[in-house]
């Protein structure tokens, strides 16, 4: 009898051994089971907004539910931040973040919170240059011109930005302190509001990333003085970079990927990983990013993760050196 019972006992015990895996993948067999929220830290009609939809669509072919924009502007990303943190992680609520992501952590104190305990990569989605524009009858075409206006009317020059300490903003800001020259930054809620200030005559320049910037500066109703990338922009080949412009060292890429809540089950954000690997080879995903002068970047979880760590690490020391603070945005 007893080693009947111990029999039984090693049978069930290798029941429920064959059994956990297959309910370890049930969360991911059942997702999505509802509409899934995207929530974005910007208003609508910016990069991210347009980077969300055109990700969201694919996903929502391959995985059966809508995928829904949520707008959660302000306080520099860390309302939709926190909206995403306090989510429950079961896949349904993710954010499409930009650099802010690795920004915030080095820029407030207390931080916003902990990219090691509040949240997980999903995956990297892409890059978009960064570019400095300004309006057609603003005196200076190029960063050279731009330099010596600066020094002629210290701190007398606006310049736009998505807001405060996002990347154009401090791009620029390490730009104008080793170039010697002082701009007056004004922060907007995404790069959209700034360029249409621009536009309308309010400030003169704006720094933001070339997705944006694309639509007006292919109507000529914009001029863009230089890109902050390695290479020239495709879509914009007459448009220098900011080394061929004599000034090396300030190259500057807004990169944007998924973000799901601590804690969201492993196999979900598996599947998902998987799903945005599948939008990001279309023929569609690519052509859209490559026609507002950005790139795709498939790559694995570890690789974002990686990320994420390697440019806390970069902003943090920009942070101090150049002394930025958090400001109303």
């Amino acid at each position: 009898m007893q080693r009947r019972t111990a029999i039984q006992k090693s049978i069930a015990a290798a029941a429920l051994a064959i059994a956990l895996p297959a309910s370890a993948q049930a969360p991911a067999q059942d997702y999505p089971s509802k509409p899934v929220r995207i929530l974005i830290a910007f208003k609508s009609g910016g990069a991210v907004d347009i980077v969300a939809r055109t990700i969201g669509q694919q996903l929502q072919q391959t995985l059966g539910q809508p995928f829904v924009i949520e707008y959660k502007p302000g306080a520099a990303t860390n309302i939709a931040m926190k909206a995403m943190i306090d989510a429950t992680p079961d896949g349904h609520t993710l954010m499409l973040t930009a650099n802010n992501a690795a920004i915030n952590p080095e820029l407030f104190t207390p931080p916003p919170f902990d990219p090691e305990k509040d949240f997980v990569p999903v995956s990297l989605v892409g890059r978009v240059p960064v570019v400095i524009a300004a309006h057609p009858s603003f005196p200076a075409s190029t960063p050279g011109e731009l330099v010596k206006l600066a020094k002629e009317k210290p701190n007398a020059i606006s310049f736009g930005s998505p807001g405060n300490a996002s990347t154009p903003h401090l791009a620029v800001e390490l730009f104008t302190s080793s170039a010697g020259i002082q701009l007056r930054h004004v922060p907007y809620q995404g790069g959209a509001q700034a360029i249409n200030d621009v536009l309308g005559g309010h400030i003169p320049v704006v720094a933001t990333n070339a997705l944006e910037i694309s639509p007006v500066a292919k109507a000529g109703t914009i001029k863009v003085l230089a890109a902050l990338s390695a290479q020239r922009i495709p879509t914009m080949p007459n448009v220098p970079t900011i080394a061929e412009s004599g000034f090396p060292g300030f190259e500057a890429t807004v990169w944007y990927g998924f973000l799901a809540p601590k804690g969201t089950p492993q196999a979900i954000v598996n599947k998902l990983h998987g799903a945005i690997q599948k939008a990001l080879a279309t023929q569609e995903v690519q052509n859209r990013m490559g026609q507002v002068g950005g790139t795709v970047s498939p790559g694995s979880v570890d690789t974002f993760t990686a990320l994420l760590r390697s440019e806390r690490e970069r902003y943090g020391k920009l942070i101090k050196a150049t002394g930025i603070k958090p400001g109303a945005d």
